[in-house]
């Protein structure tokens, strides 16, 4: 295996069993978890079972399951290798990397090694972001690729945060002067009649979603000082109307629920030395009933023009808690819209 495969060493193999030798001791110990939970969380997933015995680690199983489990092992013992920590959903990730989406079979090992000293990670000022999915992990790549992203999927599979942290890791790089962040001011299938204040306070329930991922990156006294400095703006899509946006990063969010001449003012909207993401789920239009979803017009017309870049998430791809993806699989295979936002 290409991860630090002149650590590891397989000391007896069959189709039943297999022992791995992981020669630190203290890195074991983390790779194990508390009370072995780490381990335990693999044995389930995988249908394998895990016993450690000092430095080696016995596995268990199906020689398929035994050789996944052995990949997802030595990914995460590199990752600790390279002095990166083992966090909450980092060994779901590894477990998601290591299958093959379609048949269940092992992933390339390259797609594992985003767990080691081929991680994929987008800095900012508070927190460090990585893939939990080889289609997160494809995404990232292609908002950094393209001046033109389109991230269509279902909730929970991080089209708009991973945009919101790439945003912020290129203003804070200087690669970019200003983020633009914006919605469709549409209520999802409910009144909310006459909302109280300035124009400030009637959107800011839509934009909502959009403070909570900048609130992820920044610190607050620094977003509250470059929100007033306009260096990041935050507005419906509407407020887009006549403006040329260069040397700026756009995302626009939920954009199932954009017009069709919306979908058009915004990607005219692109000026010189700006990138601009469109995320959304097209099972989720809000709009009257008879009105086309502007999302779903430029999927079609646009998708084989060179430059633009497209990412489709599953309900595999669901990094919220498990639960919400058996929930989107449950609604698709009754036909009916997806739940959540």
């Amino acid at each position: 295996m290409a991860i630090d495969a002149q650590h590891l060493t397989d000391l007896s193999q069959d189709c039943t069993e297999t022992v791995v030798d992981f020669p630190d001791n203290r890195l074991l110990i983390d790779l194990c978890g508390e009370f072995d939970t780490n381990l335990a969380q693999i044995e389930q997933a995988l249908d394998v079972q895990i016993h450690r015995r000092g430095n080696k680690l016995q596995v268990s199983g199906d020689c398929a399951q035994i050789s996944q489990a052995l990949a997802v092992l030595r990914a995460l013992y590199a990752r600790l290798e390279s002095g990166r920590p083992l966090e909450a959903g980092d060994i779901s990730a590894a477990l998601r990397l290591g299958k093959d989406e379609t048949s269940g079979t092992t992933h390339p090992d390259s797609q594992l090694e985003m767990f080691g000293s081929g991680a994929i990670e987008i800095k900012t000022r508070k927190k460090s972001v990585e893939p939990r999915s080889a289609r997160q992990a494809a995404y990232i790549r292609a908002l950094l690729d393209n001046d033109l992203v389109f991230g269509l999927g279902p909730a929970g599979t991080g089209k708009t945060y991973l945009a919101v942290a790439v945003a912020v890791s290129m203003l804070v790089e200087g690669r970019v002067d200003r983020i633009m962040l914006s919605r469709p001011a549409v209520e999802a299938g409910e009144r909310l009649g006459f909302l109280p204040g300035d124009m400030k306070d009637k959107v800011d329930p839509y934009m909502q979603p959009l403070y909570d991922a900048l609130n992820d990156f920044l610190p607050a006294r620094q977003l509250a000082r470059m929100i007033d400095e306009k260096k990041i703006e935050i507005a419906p899509l509407a407020f887009m109307r006549g403006r040329t946006l260069s040397h700026a990063f756009v995302v626009l969010d939920e954009a199932q629920n954009a017009t069709s001449m919306q979908m058009k003012m915004f990607l005219t909207r692109l000026g010189e030395g700006s990138h601009m993401v469109v995320t959304g789920d097209m099972s989720q239009v809000d709009l009257p009933r008879g009105v086309l979803s502007g999302l779903i017009e430029a999927e079609r017309i646009l998708r084989r023009v060179e430059g633009i870049g497209f990412a489709r998430f599953t309900s595999r791809d669901v990094v919220r808690h498990p639960m919400v993806a058996r929930i989107i699989e449950a609604y698709d295979g009754a036909g009916k819209p997806d739940a959540g936002t």
